[in-house]
């Protein structure tokens, strides 16, 4: 498995957290965990810091993804997911959590919030054409594979 190297930084208010590490040999992403405590209330959305700054090397991103346990236990989940770090950003690294259950929960200083993936980025160039090319699906949108079912 390739590994790519990425400076971190951590702030005054992460000095004494763990930096985000993979739990298993074949996990993609790492835990990120809150700097900060704050609670959301249901339907509150909250920015909650990280403590760390990252220097990706150029050719990459950092995805932030939600993490299922928080989303199934609890309803919370990530706005703008994924977030994109992008390898010329060097603030702090911060989750936008939504509440979308019935219930407020509460963000411990320290508790794992989100999810950090680390991944090659393309650039594309534009080539602008009169026609695409055709294919089976054609125009079809939303549903149109058949992996929505009535649709």
């Amino acid at each position: 498995m390739d590994t790519v190297a990425v400076r971190v930084r951590r702030l005054e208010t992460a000095r004494d957290l763990p930096l985000p590490r993979y739990q298993t040999l074949a996990s993609a992403g790492m835990d990120l965990h809150a700097a900060e405590a704050a609670t959301v209330a249901p339907g509150q959305r909250i920015s909650v810091g990280t403590g760390l700054a990252i220097a990706l090397p150029p050719g990459f991103e950092a995805q932030v993804r939600p993490r299922s346990g928080l989303a199934l236990r609890h309803g919370v989940t990530l706005l703008n997911a994924p977030g994109t770090v992008d390898a010329d950003y060097r603030g702090e690294i911060r989750v936008l959590l939504v509440n979308l259950g019935q219930e407020p929960f509460r963000v411990e200083r320290g508790a794992r919030i989100a999810q950090l993936v680390v991944a090659p980025v393309a650039r594309a160039r534009w080539e602008e054409v009169a026609e695409l090319p055709a294919t089976g699906r054609g125009t079809g949108g939303f549903g149109s594979t058949g992996g929505l079912s009535g649709a």
